[in-house]
Parts: C-alpha cells; structure tokens; sequence
C-alpha cells in the first residue's frame, strides 16, 4: 500500500512483483539496505520516502506488533507511510471491520452524487458514514472505485452508461458542460 500512493496500480503490480521475490520476509523487508530499496522502487516515484516507510514500517511491524499487522485505525495510521485511506483498506479487506476508504474516485464521487459537500478526505469518510449503511462500506468502496475508473471518469465521464444517473444531480450538467465544449472547440 504503501508503493500505491501517487502511483497506478498497474506500475505497482510490476515493481512488487520482483520486491516479493527479493524480500520475501518482513525481515528481509526491516533489514533492507535503504538505497538498494530505493533503486528497487524507484519507478513508483516518491521512492526516497517510500523506502524508508516501507523499511521503518517493517521494523515496526516486528519490534512493535510482533510481526502482525495491527487491527486498530490508531496502531495502523502510527506506521510509517500508512494513512487513513491504507488503513481502512487494511481493516476493511483483512480483517473485515467496516471502513470506508476515500480515494479520488470515492470523493468526487460521493461529491456528484450529493452524500457529501466535503473535500477534506477524512470528513468525506464520516459523512459517507451517516448516510450509508454500514454492512455496505466496503462494497460502496469496491463499486465507487470501480465506477470511477471505467464509467465516471474525471475527465469524461459517460453518463449515459451509469447504473446512477437517475440518482446524480450532475448527470445532466456533465453532458451539457461536454456539449458545451464541443460546440466552442467548432
């Protein structure tokens, strides 16, 4: 998680593939020499703080936790380089606590769609909590995320294909705000 921040998920996919293989313990991973990790990882920018977060979080992960990835929000988001998103996704996909996870997707999202006026990530997750059920936050995460990347994109979203455009407030102003666009590039 920590690689993914500011970074696809498919350039992830690749780097970690030959991390796994190299670093194929949390040991491995605390004892890492910093600049042999960063070369590692370089390709996922960020790599200077990246390294040493995946290297310090490791440390801790053993000297603090046992080896085990802690449960709590507040132990998760005390590691180095894990955040409130990385968080929830831990506490929502491991262990099954439910969390909601505000990336880019969730908030502009959640924004259209009128469940919250915030832009402030975490005061996003506490209003998407009044208003969504809870046995439902994790699937509002997979589904929204999932929604943003293939139907509702930030640059061109295609209204006309998504499952919510009945419930969007901003359905119809994106094809006008799109029409409008075409009609000045004549």
């Amino acid at each position: 998680m920590i690689l993914s921040a500011q970074c696809t998920d498919a350039r992830v996919n690749i780097v970690t593939a030959d991390l796994f293989k190299k670093y194929d313990s949390l040991e491995k991973f605390a004892n890492a020499d910093l600049k042999e990790m960063e070369k590692d990882i370089h390709s996922t920018g960020f790599y200077h703080n990246k390294a040493k977060n995946i290297i310090s979080c490791s440390k801790d992960l053993l000297e603090k936790h046992g080896g085990e990835v802690p449960r709590e929000l507040s132990e998760l988001t005390a590691l180095a380089g894990v955040g409130r998103k990385t968080a929830n996704v831990i506490r929502g996909n491991i262990y099954n606590e439910p969390s909601i996870v505000v990336d880019t997707h969730v908030k502009r999202i959640s924004k259209k769609l009128g469940l919250t006026e915030n832009d402030d990530p975490e005061k996003v997750e506490y209003d998407l909590m009044k208003v969504l059920p809870k046995d439902h936050w994790i699937l509002w995460n997979i589904d929204i995320i999932t929604l943003g990347r293939t139907i509702c994109t930030a640059r061109s979203p295609k209204c006309e294909e998504c499952f919510l455009k009945e419930y969007c407030p901003s359905a119809g102003a994106e094809k006008m705000t799109r029409s409008r666009k075409k009609a000045g590039d004549q």
